[in-house]
């Protein structure tokens, strides 16, 4: 088994304390000296810088580039404006998501950025396309939280004309960079990709600000729960489809009509019909959390669903969990247990997300 990568800023979270883990092949902090809680309460108070350099960021280009991009996904490319990226999928012929993705539109070309985890296979899937596919090996970092525009403005004024979902190449500290207007805390923030040479420099710079401090795993992981966002491998997956996973927004009309992407015939079925199962936001009653793997009954002791994300919210106040509920059961304020060490403990369907999201739009 090969050892685990290392970012280009590993020295760095050694440096500033990080407790380091592997995750998705790559050794990442979870967590630095104050903690989860202290990490995600500084995101949603003042803004936190996260290392992402382990995502997979890539370039295609050819003829026809958004057309073919397009054969892959089932939301549309091809009407994406220039500077503007959109959320998607790889949908497999089973129409279950083989990963979700980000597509930013460069004019000519697409910039994409793949989770860890299964950045070799989405690279090999982008290249049974005619074009050119180059993985990039610049470093990815994400300053998110309410002060995050005022802080990467000192480096790069433009960053205050972007909205959420937009994106721009701009020189910070003499080096060209690309920023983006997105992120995975459900908070206001930036994605920056920066040149593996310059990229400790930049991020030392940006942790000089007094509301800024680093954040690990652990605190995006909570964060993203929070906003009520998918985590690919737990919350979706090969199996589950767009549809039960309430992603139908990233579909566009044209294209959900349309189809021509693999899995279209299951998708456009559970469109009209609706799904077996959805997935919900559940409230678990008193502090204990439920976690992933957790079984949720019905009232009358039937086994419905299970919950694919959980822990503790703490800008919520409490526990939080999601998971796929049989569609009968997935109405808000729906009663059901969670049977925890064999004992059923009770919680509530509620709609997601637990903490509202926080966009420029």
């Amino acid at each position: 088994m090969s050892e685990p990568r290392k970012t280009p800023l590993y020295d760095l979270h050694v440096e500033l304390g990080g407790k380091m883990v592997d995750f998705a092949g790559w050794m990442m902090p979870v967590n630095y000296g104050a903690g989860v809680a202290a990490e995600h309460k500084q995101c949603r108070e003042k803004a936190a810088l996260f290392d992402v350099s382990h995502m997979g960021q890539v370039e295609l280009r050819g003829r026809r580039v958004k057309q073919q991009m397009e054969t892959l996904v089932p939301s549309s490319i091809t009407t994406l404006p220039i500077g503007k990226a959109r959320y998607t999928f790889f949908t497999n012929p089973q129409g279950g998501i083989m990963d979700d993705l980000i597509v930013s539109n460069g004019g000519d070309y697409l910039f994409a950025v793949v989770n860890a985890s299964m950045r070799d296979q989405d690279i090999a899937h982008m290249r049974s396309l005619d074009l050119e596919v180059t993985e990039m090996d610049d470093a990815l970092i994400a300053i998110q939280g309410p002060m995050a525009e005022t802080i990467v403005a000192e480096y790069a004024p433009v960053v205050k004309t972007l909205k959420f979902m937009e994106t721009t190449i701009t020189s910070m500290g003499g080096t060209l960079c690309r920023i983006s207007r997105l992120g995975y805390t459900g908070e206001d923030g930036f994605e920056i990709s920066i040149p593996v040479d310059h990229v400790e420099r930049i991020t030392r710079a940006f942790l000089q600000h007094p509301d800024l401090e680093p954040a690990g795993l652990g605190a995006r992981d909570s964060l993203r729960l929070e906003a009520g966002l998918c985590l690919y491998g737990n919350d979706i997956d090969n199996d589950t489809s767009p549809v039960e996973a309430n992603l139908v927004w990233a579909m566009q009309k044209a294209r959900r009509e349309g189809g021509g992407f693999p899995g279209a015939e299951r998708i456009q079925r559970e469109l009209a019909q609706g799904p077996s199962r959805r997935l919900v936001g559940i409230k678990p009653e008193g502090r204990a959390p439920a976690r992933r793997g957790v079984e949720v009954a019905d009232k009358d002791g039937n086994i419905i669903g299970a919950v694919t994300s959980g822990g503790f919210g703490p800008t919520y106040g409490g526990p939080v969990s999601m998971g796929y509920v049989a569609a009968e059961f997935s109405d808000p304020g729906t009663p059901v247990d969670l049977i925890i060490r064999g004992k059923a403990r009770p919680a509530s369907i509620i709609k997601l997300p637990f903490v509202a999201q926080n966009y420029k739009r």
